[in-house]
């Protein structure tokens, strides 16, 4: 095996966050709330020994909303289900700072982590949909440089509480009548901008110390948060060149912020079509984004910029110049779509089914496939890849003949070699704040 290892993690969207892949035969109409479903995907990841599994989340939708968007669980609700059917992977939820209270969230990651024995992960977001403000009784969306700040805040007040008891805290001696050692709970009182919290959290850490703390921003705020509180990055790119210019600028912002990069993981969401040949994927790719409806793209292209109506531009006129539209919304992405747009001279239609498209930049053969994946890998664009997952026949395609040749080249593991979400992405556990020393836990994985 090599010094560095790729990880690996599962993108669990049902029928899909695109507006065509419940289409598909294989996938029940009712994925995204069957819990079935959940725990044979799940169950397929963690056989194919990958880091984790990841549920994605937002507070709003249109009725124009993509199926999965439109009708699905809750995420933690969901991934405690899927910790007591599965036993080493790891379980991802998203949830917003922008419209929670940091103490019910400190909990229920907390629980998590506990029921899962330690295999817990938060992926902060800041949400960007502007329509989500009216289902929290605001008037008006936060603003984006407020949203930041208060999500920065919010993290560390929830890894404050996270820390409410040292772990020997509980010495459970029944023979003494001695519960608790109270000298080892401690209070927050916290009192910031937007957060007024007391604590303690009503909770002790797990194995894994605390939840492993993701992020995936790609705008100029999303990136220095993401560099400085994340240990896993969700980054939005879609190209290898992109991919290499956020790989090294999170790096570099994580080493001026004086952590280790090492410590910071970067993992592309990628959906690969893999045939026999690369003839056969190509061919695939192009029956599978070839047959978009171009009025439900333009729905998806709008939904960056607070789902802006698009059909309000001449279809093969130039993409239109939209000011600060998207500027309060997901601005990374918003930013992204016009800076594209604007290089590469597209149409309104270009850029729509553009757009609509998931990244399907690995596309071949699986030895292609896995060369590509090699490729980005060894030459600093990514530390893993997060695969979509769609169809159970296009992901064991992935697992079973593109895995076993990352394998064989001594890039991914064969076994698991821990039982935690840290142990698995190799990131140290964290250091209780009031405790002496570091926390002698195990489950740190090290290369075989």
């Amino acid at each position: 095996m090599s010094q560095r290892q790729l990880h690996l993690g599962a993108i669990l969207t049902g029928v899909g966050t695109d507006q065509q892949d419940w289409l598909h035969p294989e996938i029940p109409g009712d994925a995204s709330v069957n819990i079935d479903w959940y725990k044979q995907q799940a169950r397929a990841a963690e056989a194919a020994k990958f880091d984790f599994v990841f549920i994605v989340d937002s507070p709003y939708i249109t009725p124009d909303s993509a199926p999965h968007y439109l009708n699905r669980l809750e995420p933690l609700t969901l991934l405690s289900a899927l910790a007591g059917a599965t036993d080493k992977i790891g379980l991802v939820a998203t949830l917003t700072t922008s419209y929670t209270e940091p103490f019910n969230v400190a909990r229920q990651f907390a629980s998590l982590d506990q029921i899962s024995h330690g295999r817990a992960g938060w992926n902060v977001v800041t949400t960007g949909l502007e329509g989500a403000a009216g289902n929290f009784g605001l008037e008006q969306h936060i603003d984006h440089g407020e949203r930041y700040r208060k999500a920065r805040e919010h993290v560390a007040v929830v890894r404050g509480l996270w820390d409410s008891y040292e772990d020997d805290a509980f010495p459970r001696d029944k023979a003494r009548k001695h519960f608790l050692d109270t000298r080892k709970q401690h209070r927050l009182d916290h009192r910031g901008e937007f957060f007024s919290v007391a604590g303690p959290l009503n909770l002790a850490r797990s194995v894994q110390g605390q939840p492993v703390i993701f992020q995936a921003g790609i705008s100029e705020s999303g990136r220095r948060l993401a560099a400085d509180i994340a240990e896993g990055i969700f980054a939005g790119v879609d190209n290898f060149e992109d991919a290499q210019e956020y790989y090294g600028d999170i790096k570099r912002r994580a080493a001026q912020a004086g952590r280790d990069p090492d410590q910071v993981l970067l993992f592309p969401g990628i959906r690969p079509i893999i045939a026999d040949t690369d003839e056969q994927a190509l061919a695939i790719a192009q029956e599978l984004f070839g047959e978009i409806d171009l009025a439900k793209a333009l729905v998806q292209l709008g939904r960056p910029f607070n789902y802006h109506d698009f059909t309000q531009y001449p279809l093969d006129g130039p993409f239109p110049e939209l000011g600060e539209l998207g500027e309060n919304g997901y601005r990374g992405h918003a930013e992204h779509i016009k800076r594209v747009a604007r290089e590469r001279n597209l149409t309104v239609r270009q850029a729509a089914l553009r757009f609509a498209q998931p990244f399907a930049g690995f596309v071949g053969s699986a030895l292609t496939v896995a060369n590509e994946i090699e490729r980005w890998f060894v030459q600093g664009a990514v530390d893993g890849f997060n695969i979509r997952v769609s169809a159970p026949s296009e992901f064991a395609r992935f697992t079973d003949e593109v895995v076993p040749i990352l394998r064989e080249r001594g890039l991914f593991r064969s076994e698991y070699s821990a039982s935690t979400l840290r142990g698995h992405l190799g990131i140290d556990v964290p250091r209780n704040r009031h405790s002496a020393g570091m926390i002698e836990l195990p489950e740190v994985a090290q290369p075989a």
